[in-house]
């Protein structure tokens, strides 16, 4: 498939070839779309990333020589190119290694096909993907409670609108959504988010929500 200046550039990286041959092919399938590059180990990742320069990586979690979460925060951390894990339900303490290291998202192995479409496009365009109920479930179970006095100096940090707008983001909730919840525009939901992010030192919306539930602000059972 040859690459217009449209196309979104991916890069596959699973040790498994059949899985790792399989996504290239449905992915470089879909109009809009081009395969750059494979890997089949984290260091691979990295090199590829760096000839070809994507717009996204789809990273399995568990491989040889370099992990995916190592190899995701050296990619997140030098390029621009945006990562989206791979994983099964069974390796969800790695999927949320994977988040604090930069990842835009994660996606079950197990998806239906439109879904790696939509979610490459929705990463590629700067958006973060999250699947809520699995969200919730990595939070519960993997992060530990700061202390009372850590919450209060975040709080502190935060107007009580800005309050408002994260509780809302780590519920999954979209910026027409929070507009319409809060009753403002969508430019204004924008710029709050854009200001919590600086004040919780979070690269995007995913690194918002998992601020949200490390810090106590937004618990398992509030979310839906």
């Amino acid at each position: 498939m040859s690459a217009q200046s449209e196309d979104i550039r991916i890069v596959v990286v699973d040790d498994q070839t059949l899985v790792r041959s399989g996504l290239a092919v449905m992915l470089a399938a879909e109009p809009g779309l081009t395969v750059v590059g494979e890997a089949a180990d984290g260091l691979q990742a990295i090199e590829q990333v760096r000839m070809h320069r994507p717009d996204v990586v789809l990273m399995d979690v568990r491989m040889p020589v370099m992990d995916g979460i190592e190899a995701t925060r050296h990619i997140v951390a030098g390029t621009s190119s945006r990562v989206l894990v791979l994983t099964t339900f069974d390796l969800d303490e790695y999927v949320y290694d994977s988040l604090r290291a930069g990842a835009a998202g994660f996606l079950l192995k197990d998806a239906p096909p439109d879904d790696f479409v939509r979610a490459v496009r929705v990463v590629a365009a700067g958006d973060s993907l999250l699947a809520p109920s699995v969200t919730r479930r990595l939070i519960e179970e993997y992060t530990a409670r700061p202390s009372g006095a850590e919450r209060s100096a975040v709080l502190d940090r935060l107007s009580p609108r800005e309050a408002e707008v994260l509780r809302l983001v780590a519920r999954g909730c979209s910026n027409t959504e929070i507009a319409h919840s809060l009753v403002i525009a969508d430019t204004t939901v924008k710029t709050h988010i854009m200001r919590i992010g600086q004040k919780l030192g979070a690269r995007d919306r995913t690194q918002l929500v998992v601020a949200a539930y490390e810090l106590g602000f937004v618990r398992p059972g509030q979310a839906g």
